[in-house]
């Protein structure tokens, strides 16, 4: 049997419960209006600003990752308003924010070092979206330049996520930046062949070839005596996207050229003196 007085405290419980409900509710109800309000003001920000980006044209890397960083300082915002509405004091918890955040700035020093990383790729621009770069050993399409990390797709269309601390503070080598590229193509013919002849062998090779292009002017220079031939140097041109297709012709067609005017690359070999 329950005695009398727990019976009233429990009513004096329920009592007082339902009051401070009735107290609440209103905190409740605002902090509520203002999550759902923030939440699509965000949205309707980060819509407002894409579209008066994409008008003006804009690297849509430098977009992405405004968008990014303005949207979780919004967010953050939000967070402190709503806590407030219900009630919360708001100064005790800035504080207790602000030190977590120095304690996580320590621990995380390498993903800080690759925040200001990628803010430096994006404000000096190495290299966009699209662009074609040889870094950290690795080389691909830039896929998405992140916060932390940029994004690359290789030849054979493997992902890698590269730090952005790493690529902003290491070489990089884009090779989608200037419009046209230039191919170094090595070459070595036999000392019996007329020197005269192999030139204007490959000189015809490239006035024949589409991709070849006339300004710059191509080039033939001697490379070095080898030890087994003449070592030669074809320094021609092509627009970027054509580079590939130009050296791969231009080697096809040098050989064909080659073996119908009779002229011998160079082969390694060996004199061997017997004494008897």
């Amino acid at each position: 049997m329950i005695p009398l007085f727990a019976i009233e405290n429990i009513d004096v419980y329920i009592t007082r419960f339902y009051s401070n409900l009735v107290d609440y509710v209103p905190s409740l109800i605002s902090a509520v209006i203002v999550l759902v309000l923030g939440l699509l003001i965000i949205k309707l920000f980060r819509k407002i600003v894409r579209n008066l980006m994409n008008k003006k044209d804009l690297d849509p890397t430098l977009l992405k990752f405004v968008l990014d960083v303005f949207t979780w300082v919004f967010r953050v915002i939000l967070f402190v308003t709503v806590i407030d509405q219900l009630g919360v004091k708001t100064t005790s918890l800035m504080a207790a924010l602000g030190a977590a955040g120095i304690a996580i700035g320590l621990a995380l020093q390498g993903s800080l070092s690759n925040f200001a990383g990628g803010l430096l790729i994006i404000l000096f621009k190495p290299f966009r979206v699209g662009d074609y770069i040889e870094a950290q050993g690795q080389a691909g399409t830039v896929n998405s330049i992140q916060i932390f990390s940029t994004r690359i797709i290789t030849g054979n269309n493997q992902v890698i996520y590269m730090p952005n601390g790493a690529l902003s503070n290491g070489t990089i080598k884009n090779f989608s930046q200037e419009p046209l590229r230039r191919a170094e193509i090595l070459l070595s013919v036999d000392y019996k062949n007329d020197l005269k002849s192999v030139k204007d062998v490959i000189y015809g090779v490239i006035k024949n070839d589409p991709n070849i292009l006339t300004e710059p002017t191509p080039s033939i220079d001697i490379k070095s005596l080898g030890e087994n031939g003449i070592d030669l140097a074809v320094l021609i041109w092509a627009e970027r996207g054509r580079y590939g297709a130009m050296v791969s012709d231009f080697y096809e067609n040098v050989k064909t050229a080659f073996e119908k005017e009779g002229i011998e690359i160079s082969h390694p070999q060996r004199d061997i003196h017997l004494k008897k």
